[in-house]
């Protein structure tokens, strides 16, 4: 079946962003689960959204501070201000919030210009009840709430992560090409360090830059959209009824490399797929470019 697949000679185009990660602890793991998905709520994509964040994996019991079940999620921003200001809203909107949580720096930097405040802001909460405890070099804030305290880490270190690596799998049904996705995701959740911001980790609703509608800042990618073959221009082949993108934001280049890699191996080795592609903009969008054919080089025959 993988021979059948064409994998096209193009890259995905992915641009440099600043990501955290947080690890967000409960009483058991159906709270760490519930605070860790409402943390990450309406965090696609940065065109509407003030942050990409994303569920990276449980953490066990035994590797969290507190040893307690927790869940590693990711978040990235343009700049370190933006996720500084998304990071501290979300925490206290859905993590606070929510009953027995604790949450803690899944990243540390020893430079301060590499480090956003969480608890540090959060802290006011507390109205002046609040008060802090360290543990060698780490602060954390202790808040009081009505269950006990919320214990949240005083500063969260940050790195230049890599958001926009993608797969356009394109396939000739939807419920084909839809398995064919589920695939692609299953396999990039095994992959750490990163993580698919879109729902379900797969995006029906491509895009292009700009509009005829001058408000917006992005629109429907019509050469993609089936419903429209015959309208415009088309990139899709005549056999193709179905495309699904996968979005992929990473801490580092290697890591949305093996992503992207393994998402592509998956997808491939699925019925009903005609070909894999990317998305890019000719090199204008980022500087991050993940050649298709290089990436399968290990994988898959090069078409």
């Amino acid at each position: 079946m993988m021979d059948q697949v064409k994998i096209e000679d193009t890259f995905a185009e992915a641009f440099p962003m600043c990501g955290t990660r947080l690890i967000i602890t409960a009483a058991d793991c159906e709270l760490a689960d519930i605070a860790a998905g409402e943390f990450c709520g309406n965090a696609s994509s940065v065109i509407g959204c003030d942050a990409e964040a994303g569920i990276e994996g449980t953490v066990a019991s035994a590797d969290t501070l507190d040893g307690r079940p927790g869940v590693s999620v990711l978040a990235f921003a343009f700049d370190r201000e933006s996720l500084e200001k998304a990071v501290t809203a979300r925490v206290g909107q859905n993590v606070l919030t929510c009953p027995t949580t604790a949450c803690f720096a899944g990243l540390q930097s020893d430079l301060k210009k590499d480090r956003i405040k969480v608890g540090a802001q959060l802290r006011f909460f507390g109205d002046g009840y609040q008060f802090s405890k360290k543990l060698e070099d780490r602060r954390f804030w202790r808040v009081p709430v009505m269950d006990g305290e919320f214990l949240c880490e005083d500063v969260v270190g940050t790195v230049k992560g890599i958001g926009g690596g993608n797969l356009l799998i394109c396939g000739r049904t939807q419920r084909e090409t839809l398995a064919a996705a589920r695939s692609a995701v299953a396999a990039i959740r095994m992959v750490p360090d990163v993580i698919m911001p879109f729902p379900s980790g797969i995006v029906r609703s491509g895009s292009k830059v700009g509009s005829k509608y001058k408000p917006l800042k992005a629109s429907t990618s019509e050469k993609w959209c089936p419903s429209l073959r015959g309208q415009t221009e088309t990139a899709l082949l005549q056999d193709e009824q179905a495309v699904y993108e996968i979005v992929i934001d990473g801490l580092s280049e290697q890591a949305v490399a093996t992503a992207m890699a393994a998402g592509l191996s998956a997808a491939a080795k699925s019925s009903g797929v005609t070909r894999i592609s990317a998305g890019n903009y000719g090199g204008k969008l980022g500087p991050h470019h993940f050649h298709l054919h290089q990436l399968g080089a290990e994988c898959l025959p090069a078409s």
